[in-house]
């Protein structure tokens, strides 16, 4: 059976225009089509005014789905809306860990969190010092030491993270991505729980400091998480 034809209905999600837009097509829409259905098996046995009386709820009901798709999206849109106002370098104020630092943006104190790179625990409240984490730290402290970075959001992310941190790439003042430096010295892996637009570039950087065996590929016990992630094994128990 052919789906009646009817104008398409594309409400984006994300300003981008990526993947992670969310289309509704009138005409393969299940609810819609539904509806559709219970209105022509009425209309067989329902003539004038009844069957005018519900075309009119119909129509009411499709009003309510699209306003609520469209508030959806505004408050989507304003999760995922990168800053505005980026220019320039950002001061350094502290490094938390090897993926995570404080900057003064504008005034304000902000968190960043790398995006697509997960270096070893060093704080977590649920799981002991990791292996290699103090190391990847120590790198990232090294190198950020009285620095200005520059950042960088990713389209295909959002804007901060569930602990309202901002996920951002973080160039150093020699244009090194620091997020990519870490992983290909063995500081740290590939986050690919989510997308973002170096998924491919990370993950190739990943694999060619494992051949290699650099940082904590040849010093710490790799557990492998389940959705193809990894994570190192307690401090204690790395490698001399």
């Amino acid at each position: 059976m052919v789906s009646p034809k009817g104008p398409a209905i594309c409400v984006p999600i994300t300003p981008s225009g990526d993947s992670s837009q969310l289309f509704f097509l009138a005409e393969n829409s299940y609810i819609i089509r539904l509806n559709i259905s219970i209105v022509k098996a009425y209309n067989e046995t329902v003539e004038g005014p009844s069957r005018r009386k519900l075309w009119f709820w119909w129509l009411v009901f499709i009003f309510f789905v699209l306003t609520a798709v469209w508030l959806t999206a505004q408050l989507v849109d304003r999760q995922t809306q990168p800053l505005s106002k980026q220019p320039g370098l950002y001061r350094v104020v502290r490094v938390d860990d090897g993926d995570t630092i404080v900057v003064d943006m504008n005034g304000v104190k902000e968190t960043v969190r790398f995006i697509g790179v997960d270096t070893p625990e060093t704080h977590h409240p649920k799981l002991p010092v990791q292996c290699y984490g103090q190391k990847a730290a120590a790198f990232t402290g090294r190198l950020l030491a009285n620095q200005s970075v520059r950042l960088q959001a990713d389209s295909l992310g959002t804007n901060r993270d569930r602990y309202d941190r901002l996920l951002r790439y973080v160039y150093l003042p020699d244009g090194q991505l620091l997020d990519k430096l870490l992983i290909a010295e063995g500081y740290g892996f590939a986050y690919t729980y989510f997308p973002f637009e170096k998924l491919l570039e990370f993950k190739a950087a990943e694999l060619k400091a494992r051949l290699a065996q650099r940082g904590l590929w040849a010093k710490c016990e790799i557990i492998n998480r389940s959705g193809g992630g990894h994570a190192t094994g307690p401090a204690q128990l790395a490698a001399p």
